[in-house]
């Protein structure tokens, strides 16, 4: 916008400096050639009561050093024949002076030529002739023209300079806008932008406040109603729980301990919905843990349903299991991953409970973490059942009844990581999913 401005006052000022200057170069080559004929004709009329009145010897003289004297060449033709002052020709316009006695200007190619007859002379009527060359006619007018040419490049220079300036200031309120704007697209909803420059600009600004603040009210409207759904579900988990603290064995614990464990994901839904957290750029967890934790949790329902559940971790060492309704291994290296913990093992739940809710029961499931080209890890979450349908991997579609969020969770942890999720179909016809976890932004320390 700026180089716009500057540009339509340039073409805008040179087309008033235009308008300005020729007219006033045209009108300077004018004046300069009127004043060197109106000093030639002066001086011309100055001989006329001389040449009228004078004896020979005396309008001799006199011509002479008046002709001397003067830029313009002088010249008097007598009537005699007899030529003073200036030698020049007699020229057709000489002539004809003396025949009509008529004073006259004429224009040649090589300047100006006046005429001035004198009557009343005993021998006739004698010419005066002032003869202005073209170079008399324009002298100082080239001088003129480069004086108004600098004029009219320093006009030309300011008017840029302030252009430049008044641009500056109409488009550094715009540039905040921007910015503003970027930042809110950043998430960044702390920013405001500066009342400032034209009334239209400042209009654009408020509004644009007022945009942020009403996003920051609906936000909070948001985060509050998920807060509420999730303090909903206290209520069947503590049911939940007094029904296992009436039974009794080793199935009493391991209900307890799952729903503590489920109690501990709903309070953290709460704290995550009502406290808004920013994308942690360093997050970093070791992802053979966290995978072998969730699988190990999802193993009890797997031997409750008839599943075989294999286990394969790759690391710096190796690490795998197979059993037929449980996991095991034992750890052989790290894998960090540019993840946090929680949000890995909400997507190896989400992969992980796809195959329950989506395969029949019996169907064994298989999960592999290995090292990734050039840092991170890849999971993959395989299974023996009909497949899956990549339409499932859009937000919110489900052929199963469920909320078609189980898929859409795993891409986004996997794309946070600067990784991806691949949706295929393994050699067995079963669903195959893998997501490519990327490494740690900055070196981790992991213990």
């Amino acid at each position: 916008m700026r180089r716009r401005l500057t540009l339509l006052v340039a073409a805008t000022m040179c087309l008033a400096l235009l308008a300005f200057v020729v007219p006033l170069a045209l009108l300077l080559r004018t004046v300069a050639q009127d004043r060197a004929t109106t000093t030639a004709g002066a001086d011309a009329q100055s001989l006329v009561p001389l040449v009228g009145t004078a004896d020979p010897v005396s309008l001799r003289t006199s011509v002479e050093h008046m002709a001397a004297d003067s830029r313009a060449p002088l010249t008097v033709f007598l009537a005699d024949g007899s030529v003073l002052g200036t030698r020049a020709p007699r020229t057709s316009a000489v002539r004809l002076a003396a025949l009509a006695g008529v004073s006259r200007t004429v224009e040649r190619p090589d300047g100006r030529e006046i005429v001035v007859a004198v009557l009343g002379r005993p021998d006739g009527t004698a010419v005066i002739r002032a003869f202005v060359p073209a170079a008399e006619l324009t002298r100082g007018v080239a001088r003129a023209w480069l004086v108004l040419a600098g004029l009219g490049v320093a006009l030309l220079l300011l008017g840029l300079l302030v252009a430049d300036r008044l641009s500056r200031a109409l488009v550094s309120p715009i540039t905040e806008l921007s910015t503003v704007s970027h930042r809110l697209a950043r998430a960044d909803l702390t920013a405001r932008a500066r009342p400032d420059g034209p009334p239209e600009l400042r209009e654009v600004a408020g509004a644009l406040n007022h945009l942020a603040d009403r996003i920051q009210e609906l936000l909070r409207e948001e985060r509050e109603q998920v807060a509420d759904l999730s303090h909903r579900l206290r209520a069947p988990l503590t049911s939940l729980r007094l029904e296992a603290e009436s039974l009794a064995g080793p199935d009493a614990a391991r209900i307890g301990a799952r729903v503590d464990a489920m109690e501990r994901a709903v309070t953290g839904l709460i704290s995550q919905a009502r406290h808004r957290r920013e994308p942690d750029a360093h997050a970093v967890c070791e992802a053979t843990s966290a995978v072998r934790e969730r699988v190990a949790f999802w193993t009890v329902l797997a031997e409750d349903t008839g599943r075989a559940v294999t286990l394969d971790i790759t690391a710096d060492g190796t690490a795998s299991g197979t059993a037929g309704g449980t996991a095991d291994g034992t750890a052989g290296g790290t894998l960090p991953v540019g993840v946090p913990a929680d949000e890995l093992a909400a997507a190896v739940d989400a992969l992980l409970g796809n195959v329950f809710a989506h395969t029949p029961d019996g169907t064994a499931f298989s999960v592999t973490l290995a090292p990734r080209t050039g840092g991170g890890a890849v999971l993959t979450v395989a299974d023996d059942g009909p497949g899956l349908s990549t339409d499932l991997v859009q937000r919110g579609a489900s052929l199963g009844g469920s909320t078609g969020l189980g898929l859409d969770i795993a891409r986004r942890v996997a794309r946070s990581s600067g990784g991806r999720m691949d949706l295929s179909t393994g050699p067995d016809g079963g669903a195959r999913v893998t997501l490519e976890l990327g490494p740690p932004a900055s070196p981790p320390v992991l213990p």
